[in-house]
């Protein structure tokens, strides 16, 4: 049985044939005598009978004119569908802004609803994108209507009229330029991705619901719907009459069914993607916690003592085996958290695109390494540091048509997102073929704000880092997007959070280059074990250049103050971790120790300690709110024999380091 909202919908359908067919077609009363009977078979509610009758009423009057093969007067057939709307509306009952049925009430429904949606909506912006630079992409714009459709089909089961209906009006539009030779206009494009930010409000008004706070729906956006249907005129208008009545009319013969929130409107998938299942992302937390916990309980029971003591060829054979499944739980699990970043970067697109218009600056935006996968935790923190580097790049970077051709540039620029592993790690860049950074400004601004003496002498990479000071901008205006001096500082301490580091490369003229280097998980490290006296530290592998045993001649002191140590000719200042950490060494003679040539935000130092242990994968726990107030250190781990050991923020260790020295 058909809902009040599809008897609408069908209603609505035959006013549009109406408005489209020529006079005169016997073909076309046929078809809309058809129509109608379908309307008068699946009419249900409380007016259902005075619906029917209406209708029965209707196809009678048709069928008189039409019984010498002529046409009915169109007059009659207007008046009857608008009368025949009239029952429709009044059948409804409820508006869109009260209370929702029952079905809408379900939580779970609502929750698989908003999630369905968002992934729609991600492919909807993507695909609209890729058709408005290629308008003969059939494929983008069929992928574009199915995800309306399924959209629209979801909220009507689920009584969100407000969203049904702007779907379904989108729906539409992008039905005909898909079923006929109308190319949807540059307008559109802006419509449509209205529509789409509109639908966006209202899943998260509804996902505010779902967790019980107070939340106000969007207001109907009846504009934007007038909109759309002055673009559906336009469709009309501009196509074959007799070609658009048929496609119509097989429409309302059979219209699509209301879809289940569980169901989709796309064709069926491979098998490999069918067999995919949503988890909840706190039982995947828990559950790569307790395989992190079996990792520990199984090198304890290893490294056990009394277990060490059975000389027992078999037991050793099942230990191995046992650590082998232990590793391999762990990595699958890990797996299980890691996503594509493919996504984000196309969420950027979105952002290049309006910048675009918005500056008047022709800007292309390409992509490489979609496939490479991150944790899903670190993912969704990119996102803010990216948008921003990408809005810089728009307004810093890229120059304007009239000063790229000026340099002999192309009048549009490009704005390149690529993705890479490396080392273990994942290089993120951001770059762009415009100006370039200046290293002479940056230093004049510098100086200008009192972040940096006149007479000191540092490198262009230097230099470079200082757009990471607050406060620092060069920009020559304020602008709505940049210009404040605020953003690359929070950029910066977004990506040390997240353990990683930003590299800035650039060649005045020709562009410029951000390299984001992130770990690919924040639950697990590779790290260098060291002793300093009876305790243990862990020192991020990533930002370990070297480890060397000093000489006498290795070891310098500035002022009685720093040491320093010479290093390939380098001067790097030293950082006793005993004296740090208040902990008793084995010795204070430096050559009777190791130095470990640490790097952070571009800088290099070197950690003294007493022994290096090994290298060690471990388990990251936090230390809680007790010592939250301890600086340089990033977290613990338990070791093989069941000590903890502490894991070095060497980002913190070298701050607080430079500020003891100018103290």
């Amino acid at each position: 049985m058909a809902h009040s909202s599809e008897l609408r919908q069908r209603i609505e359908d035959l006013a549009l044939q109406l408005v489209v067919a020529e006079p005169g077609s016997a073909a076309d009363a046929r078809g809309w005598m058809h129509a109608l009977q379908r309307i008068r078979e699946q009419a249900v509610g409380e007016q259902a009978a005075e619906l029917a009758a209406a209708t029965v009423a209707l196809v009678e009057s048709l069928s008189v004119a039409t019984a010498e093969g002529g046409a009915p007067p169109a007059d009659v057939l207007q008046k009857g569908i608008v009368h025949l709307q009239q029952i429709a509306e009044g059948e409804a009952g409820a508006p869109a802004t009260e209370a929702p049925s029952s079905l809408a009430q379900d939580p779970e429904l609502l929750g698989d609803f908003v999630l369905e949606s968002r992934e729609h909506l991600a492919s909807i912006e993507s695909q609209l994108l890729t058709l408005e630079s290629d308008p003969s992409a059939s494929e983008a714009l069929n992928a574009v209507f199915r995800g309306f459709h399924t959209i629209k089909g979801l909220a009507g089961f689920l009584e969100l009229w407000d969203v049904q209906k702007l779907a379904h009006e989108t729906e539409t539009v992008l039905d005909r330029a898909r079923s006929s030779q109308w190319t949807l206009p540059p307008d559109a494009f802006d419509a449509i991705l209205e529509s789409a930010d509109y639908l966006r409000r209202w899943l998260t008004h509804l996902e505010s619901a779902l967790q019980g706070q107070d939340s106000d729906p969007p207001p109907a956006n009846e504009a934007l719907i007038g909109r759309i249907r002055a673009l559906t005129a336009e469709s009309s208008a501009k196509t074959a009459p007799a070609a658009e009545l048929a496609h119509l009319a097989a429409a309302v013969e059979a219209p699509p069914a209301v879809e289940s929130p569980l169901a989709s409107s796309e064709p069926a998938r491979p098998r490999n993607e069918a067999m995919a299942v949503r988890v909840d992302t706190a039982k995947l937390d828990y559950l790569v916690d307790m395989a992190g916990e079996m990792v520990i309980a199984e090198s304890l029971v290893r490294h056990d003592p009394e277990l060490l003591s059975v000389k027992s060829q078999t037991l050793q054979r099942k230990l191995a085996q046992m650590t082998r499944i232990t590793a391999e739980l762990q990595k699958t699990a890990m797996a299980m958290r890691l996503v594509p970043i493919g996504p984000l970067f196309r969420r950027m697109s979105r952002l290049v695109r309006d910048l675009s218009r918005q500056f008047g600056k022709p800007v292309r935006m390409e992509t490489e390494g979609d496939e490479i996968e991150l944790d899903r935790t670190i993912v969704e923190e990119l996102a803010d540091p990216l948008m921003h580097m990408v809005r810089n790049a728009m307004d810093h970077g890229i120059e304007m048509p009239n000063e790229r051709a000026a340099c002999g540039k192309s009048a549009g620029g490009c704005v390149l997102l690529k993705a890479q592993h490396q080392s273990g790690q994942v290089v993120i860049e951001i770059s762009d073929d415009g100006r370039g950074l200046d290293a002479s400004k940056i230093k004049a601004k510098a100086i200008e704000k009192g972040l940096l003496a006149p007479e000191r002498e540092i490198s262009e990479n230097e230099i470079f880092n200082l757009i990471f000071e607050p406060g620092l901008t060069t920009a020559a205006q304020i602008t709505n997007v940049s210009g404040r001096g605020v953003g690359m500082d929070v950029v910066r301490r977004h990506i040390e959070k997240l353990r990683g580091r930003i590299e800035v490369r650039s060649v005045l003229g020709r562009g410029s280059a951000f390299l984001l280097k992130l770990p690919l998980t924040l639950a697990i490290i590779d790290g260098l074990v060291v002793g300093v006296g009876s305790q243990r530290y862990i020192v991020p592998l990533f930002a370990v250049r070297e480890m060397i045993r000093p000489t006498a001649e290795t070891i310098w002191t500035v002022q009685q103050r720093a040491e320093m140590a010479l290093v390939r000719g380098n001067l790097l200042p030293v950082l006793r971790l005993h004296r740090r950490f208040d902990v008793k060494p084995r010795s204070t003679d430096p050559t009777e120790c190791v130095l470990v040539v640490a790097e952070a935000e571009g800088a290099c130092y070197c950690l003294l300690v007493d022994e290096l242990i090994g290298k060690q994968e471990v388990v990251i726990k936090s230390l809680g709110e007790t010592f939250s107030g301890v600086t340089g250190i990033a977290g613990g781990a338990i070791m093989g024999d069941g000590r903890v050991g502490l894991i070095l923020d060497v980002d913190r260790l070298l701050k607080d380091g430079e500020r003891e020295t100018r103290h």
